[in-house]
């Protein structure tokens, strides 16, 4: 199928919605897609669970949920990666992400080996 903008970013939010829910076991409250030439940037917010909003009072506590949150993405790649392949037809080539243990708001920025944005 073909998408246009509008309808790949809609796609992409659902999807790593269900991933969030399927993997972790909950979602965000709040999700949002961009497209901008090669990347496709994902914004999850309310993804802290109550534990660890607790944690991220002290500094320790939000170097493990940092550490956590990236340890999950590494293992979860293959598939978040799969995930936006299919709907962009584009091949990712490198991802990042971090998560603000102030906000509990989680970035993703997935860049692509070409430009998708139209």
């Amino acid at each position: 199928m073909v998408y246009l903008k509008g309808q790949k970013e809609d796609e992409i939010t659902k999807a790593m919605v269900q991933w969030e829910r399927d993997y972790k076991g909950r979602g965000p409250q709040e999700a949002k897609a961009d497209i901008l030439r090669n990347m496709v940037i994902v914004s999850l917010r309310g993804v802290l669970s109550q534990a660890e909003r607790v944690l991220s009072r002290e500094i320790e506590g939000r170097a493990l949920i940092k550490k956590l949150c990236q340890q999950l993405v590494e293992q979860g790649r293959a598939e978040l990666e799969e995930i936006i392949n299919d709907i962009t037809l584009a091949k990712v080539v490198s991802l990042h992400t971090d998560i603000s243990t102030k906000t509990g708001e989680q970035i993703f920025i997935f860049v692509m080996d070409r430009d998708i944005d139209s």
